[in-house]
């Protein structure tokens, strides 16, 4: 206690100017690797870091050593195993897009924007115009834009309708959608690895799985087989979905309100240390 309020009252403007910027540059951190792999990642290394100090004070030193070992290969192999969120942060800082505040959705926007997916989808399901639609959430798809062809028009059902017209050049591969707005048009989506699936699943299927095992976006499909409208999301697929289902799913995966993004640092902290338990 003695030696606490000795700090207290050594501690200077600038100490604790640099405390709050550290701990505002981990917020910050912390915030753009919410919901991604990297934050998985992030706990894994976390806990076995604890449970290697554990075993310094217990003495086990065999457990310590071989934990040792796996730590100077894990931090070795860090780079690569971070490498989309690392560029992703590097181009924001480039971008001057770290510490901005994320834009938050409008609700009646929102709502636009959903009733002009599912018209689109329900005319296309109709018609049996295969289409394949990526809705971005907390985990950037930069990497996947950037293999398509750039957009950024308001989500429309006519524009959405146009784009996967059968034989029009934007028609094969899929819209990133980012908010309300169409980003890109035409992009690849990285294919899943899981030998499990039925037979029936075409490629539009299958990348939609691949992208939701890789991140936390929401991939709408329409097959071009059978019309039927599916919707991928955590390495799993929904299918032979309405268009009210649709629209729910979305709602619920994607919006936000105003006062749930209102989080405190405390909170943000301690979700990140302990995990959401609800």
């Amino acid at each position: 206690m003695v030696q606490l309020q000795g700090l207290l009252a050594a501690a200077t403007v600038l100490d604790i100017l640099d405390i709050v910027v550290v701990a505002y540059f981990l917020y910050r951190l912390h915030l753009m690797m919410k919901n991604t792999r990297a934050a998985t990642l992030a706990k894994g290394l976390l806990v076995l870091l604890v449970f290697m100090v554990i075993c310094r004070y217990l003495n086990l030193h065999v457990i310590s050593w071989l934990l040792e070992k796996s730590m100077t290969v894990i931090l070795v192999a860090l780079p690569v195993v971070f490498q989309p969120e690392l560029r992703r942060a590097l181009e924001q800082i480039g971008r001057g897009k770290l510490f901005h505040k994320t834009s938050e959705l409008d609700e009646q926007e929102f709502e636009d924007m959903l009733d002009s997916v599912a018209h689109a989808t329900k005319i296309m399901s109709k018609n049996k115009v295969g289409a394949l639609m990526v809705f971005e959430r907390s985990t950037g798809l930069e990497d996947r834009i950037e293999t398509g062809v750039a957009v950024d028009g308001i989500v429309s059902s006519g524009l959405i309708q146009n784009i996967f017209v059968k034989d029009t050049p934007l028609h094969d591969g899929a819209v990133i959608i980012r908010g309300t707005r169409i980003i890109a048009a035409c992009c690849l989506l990285p294919l899943t690895e899981n030998r499990n699936l039925s037979q029936e699943l075409g490629t539009r299927h299958r990348a939609a799985i691949g992208l939701s095992e890789q991140s936390d976006a929401i991939v709408l499909v329409v097959s071009e087989e059978t019309g039927a409208v599916s919707i991928a999301r955590n390495g799993e697929l929904m299918r032979y979905l309405t268009v009210d289902d649709v629209k729910e799913i979305l709602r619920n995966s994607i919006f936000r309100p105003n006062m749930t993004d209102k989080t405190s640092f405390m909170d943000t902290m301690k979700s990140f240390l302990g995990g959401d338990k609800k």
